[in-house]
């Protein structure tokens, strides 16, 4: 290969000069002629013996080594496929790479990749055959995160003491605790993250981390992003370390997270039986001493749904929180956590614990004096459905609930109360059945106001309980009663009707003469979207029998009125 750079390099330009210059200047020109031939000569030599390295110097005696250190590092088996050299780039590639799982969690590889690049310093393998590593990239791996039912994860033993004990080379000088490497690289890898024994996995695709100056015994830069399931993605800055040999997952840390159009649903920790679904952002910061983590940030949620029968929430929802996690007892302790609908205000707080498989709750919602009209469009995304057509309007809700077990299974206790609001086009006096006739044309309206109502719930889910329900109806007067809602929205209440004045008051009288109770007994049955109101009307019947017309008679109002009334218990008798 020299003899053919020479004979392209014939310097016609610099024989045709010296043709016409004197002895003594063509002197110097045939030495600079001899100095750039044998210039080209050596340039050509340095590309020969380039081009010719990877074939003389045989870089699968690496292999074992590279093996044997890497695998004391991690502390795992490490397996490498055939390696090659690139002198040009700088690289040492290996066809194929395999790192063990803890045996404690099976027997499938922990992580496995299709190449692995590694960057060298080329002198000194070249004159000393020594194997200096600048920097490593694992190409398309795919990595397995597995959590088991006592909180601990797969990885956590990668670099530990008792593995390390077993890979780590019998000779000194290979401390792994010594590695270190500029830069680090995951390119376009595959996560999969579950738990032992569970469903499958969730996947996140074009995984990317870099770490830079890397080392076992100081902090080092960290940068990860990467696909979450179905949509959205996720970034995460900061810095680790020191690497916590006894459990990597205690290793200190420091970072700012991103997370953009996350579909809850997609990361298999809540049972698509809730129904729960939507698609959040999350902006914060999380912590770590190795043994208390502390998070904090703002959680928005989009197209919320909380409820197999709900439908997607047109707001979104807004929780400023803050929270410190216990990594030895894996309870979470949650001080903050600021709800806001719009202009509606509430404050969660309380612990989730882990045991076992399952994430638990202990939670306090507190929500005082919300306005009605900024959770009115959120009552589809529970699952509540108002009757066909109508809409609440204006006025307060307070609750102070208790959100308490597993959280794939959720039951929420507490308090209601709906102050000065209105069921604006539903006409609840024209709904009551026969107990509209003795309601009179005051009750009735296009709309219903609701002075104050109020309630003890438990949603759970197997469906709704009511107790202890007080509404108070200043067209009508007072209803009181108990009753529950099944999942699929069938009403099946108990009611007491203590009606105003006239007859509405005679007949609430007889009725209450006849069963020891303060009012007309009415049930509330069909569905959430078309309530039915059916008065109980043997008890009436049985209390006029008895004599109660009299008091009807000496009520201010027309016979024709009270025959009106009764007539129309007869009718709508079931």
């Amino acid at each position: 290969m020299p003899d053919k750079i020479l004979t392209l390099v014939k310097f016609p330009q610099i024989e045709r000069i010296a043709g016409f210059l004197r002895p003594k200047d063509q002197q110097k020109a045939a030495a600079l002629k001899r100095y750039v031939r044998i210039g080209a000569i050596a340039l050509g030599a340095v590309i020969v013996i380039l081009l010719l390295l990877p074939f003389l110097i045989d870089v699968n005696r690496f292999r074992p080594e590279i093996e044997q250190k890497a695998s004391a590092a991690l502390g795992r088996q490490v397996s490498l496929g055939k390696l090659s050299l690139s002198i040009l780039s700088g690289n040492l590639g290996a066809q194929s790479v395999s790192i063990a799982e803890d045996p404690a969690f099976g027997t499938s590889p922990f992580v496995t990749a299709n190449s692995l690049k590694v960057g060298i310093e080329l002198m000194p393998l070249i004159f000393s055959k020594q194997l200096n590593v600048t920097d490593i990239t694992l190409d398309a791996p795919q990595i397995t995160l597995l959590k088991s039912a006592d909180g601990k994860w797969n990885f956590s033993s990668v670099g530990g003491a008792t593995q390390k004990t077993e890979a780590e080379p019998k000779q000194s000088g290979g401390s792994p605790t010594n590695f270190s490497v500029a830069k680090l690289n995951v390119t376009h890898g595959r996560l999969l993250m579950g738990k032992v024994n569970g469903a499958k996995p969730t996947t996140y695709d074009d995984v990317n981390i870099t770490v830079t100056d890397f080392s076992f015994t100081s902090k080092f830069p960290f940068h990860l992003t990467a696909k979450l399931p179905r949509s959205g993605d996720v970034d995460i800055s900061g810095t680790a370390g020191p690497l916590n040999r006894d459990d990597i997952s205690r290793t200190a840390l420091e970072a700012a997270m991103k997370v953009h159009g996350l579909n809850l649903d997609s990361l298999g920790l809540i049972d698509p039986s809730t129904g729960i679904a939507g698609v959040a952002d999350l902006d914060g910061t999380v912590s770590s001493d190795g043994s208390r983590a502390k998070a904090g940030g703002v959680f928005t949620g989009n197209q919320l749904k909380f409820s197999s029968r709900g439908s997607p929430a047109p707001k979104s929802v807004s929780v400023k929180y803050a929270a410190d996690y216990d990594l030895d007892s894996q309870k979470g302790n949650i001080t903050q956590g600021d709800i806001a609908i719009g202009k509606a205000q509430a404050h969660l707080t309380g612990t989730v614990q882990s045991s076992g498989d399952a994430e638990w709750a202990n939670l306090k919602l507190n929500a005082p004096g919300m306005p009605v009209d900024e959770l009115e469009a959120m009552l589809l995304s529970l699952g509540i459905v108002l009757p066909s057509g109508s809409q609440l309007r204006g006025g307060t809700l307070s609750a102070d609930l208790a959100i308490t077990g597993p959280v794939n299974k959720l039951v929420i206790t507490g308090p209601v109360r709906l102050s000065n609001t209105q069921l604006a086009n539903f006409d609840l006096g024209s709904k009551l059945g026969a107990l509209s006739a003795f309601a009179g044309k005051a009750a009735s309206s296009r709309d219903t106001s609701i002075q104050n109502a109020s309630l003890n719930a438990r949603v759970a889910p197997e469906g709704t309980a009511l107790d202890n329900i007080a509404v108070n109806l200043p067209a009508l007067g007072d209803m009181t009663g108990n009753g529950t809602i099944s999942p699929d929205g069938a009403l099946n209440f108990k009611m007491l009707a203590n009606l105003h004045g006239g007859v509405a008051g005679g007949l609430t009288k007889v009725a209450g003469s006849r069963t020891g109770q303060n009012g007309i007994a009415f049930a509330i049955e069909g569905t959430t979207a078309n309530p039915k109101f059916v008065p109980e009307v043997s008890g009436i019947a049985t209390g006029l029998a008895k004599g109660a017309v009299g008091n009807l008679a000496n009520a201010p109002t027309s016979g024709v009125g009270v025959a009106k009334g009764l007539g129309g218990l007869v009718k709508k008798k079931p």
